[in-house]
């Protein structure tokens, strides 16, 4: 055995010790990205949606690596990961990445994360400026991340979502159906007014079964008075059938009686 051969066994730490988010804003827009993205592909056990979790693109290199604020895989499982370790992923590496600025991201930092992302295969790599008001989107030609002309609105060839913007105006991110991303706040309101919604229709279904109910109850006396009317006119019928044949007895004719 070879003296000089490390057994050390190589370190891919889940954390880089650095926070999520700087402030409120940031955090808001990360949560909101990640919970719609996860929202969107909850049906899909091929699609892996993550938020703040470090790429570890080559094996062997733990140096080499970068915490993306939201990223989604396509053709890997669901499941809970410290890390995305690529070559225990089937090679496959991260295809659409969300950045969310802050203040204090500084222009050197968010130049080493597009060529890290663009070096690595990412296919879709997303910038939003929730404080400034701005979007920035390149997609992949060949080997290059290839800024995009966001004119108005955009679709991800991946995901389908739309991106709505426009100068100074906020961004507004949409499902493929049209649906806006909503926050967790809004998810919490909307669920309730679905609640609120569902109970109403419980609610008319319980008065309109207790209608039927009503109903069916009236046509079923209804039904009871006409069997009784029915049997009334038959016990009159052989009353007077009786009647009959006991006047034919005595020699008279019931029909010129009446």
């Amino acid at each position: 055995m070879n003296a000089n051969v490390s057994t050390t066994p190589i370190v891919y730490p889940d954390s880089d010790g650095r926070r999520m988010a700087e402030n409120t804003l940031q955090a808001e827009w990360i949560m909101t990205i990640f919970g719609n993205l996860t929202l969107l592909f909850a049906d899909r056990s091929d699609v892996f949606v993550a938020m703040d979790n470090l790429w570890y693109p080559v094996e062997g290199n733990p140096k080499r690596r970068v915490a993306p604020d939201v990223y989604v895989v396509f053709g890997r499982p669901k499941g809970h990961r410290g890390s995305y370790k690529q070559w225990e992923e089937d090679g496959i590496p991260l295809q659409v990445v969300f950045e969310v600025m802050s203040p204090g991201n500084r222009y050197g930092e968010m130049i080493r994360k597009f060529k890290f992302y663009e070096t690595y295969g990412v296919d879709e790599y997303y910038v939003i400026d929730p404080d400034r008001q701005i979007l920035e989107a390149w997609h992949r030609t060949g080997q290059h991340l290839i800024k995009v002309r966001i004119q108005g609105a955009l679709t991800s060839p991946r995901m389908g979502i739309r991106f709505e913007w426009q100068p100074g105006s906020n961004v507004i991110l949409r499902y493929p159906d049209g649906r806006n991303f909503l926050s967790f706040l809004e998810l919490g309101a909307e669920r309730d007014r679905i609640e609120q919604e569902h109970n109403r229709i419980e609610q008319e279904r319980d008065r309109i079964e207790q209608e039927r109910d009503q109903i069916e109850q009236e046509r079923n006396q209804i039904e009871q008075e006409r069997d009784q009317i029915e049997q009334e006119l038959a016990s009159t019928q052989k009353q007077a059938a009786l009647l009959a044949a006991k006047l034919r007895e005595l020699g008279l004719d019931p029909d010129t009686l009446r």
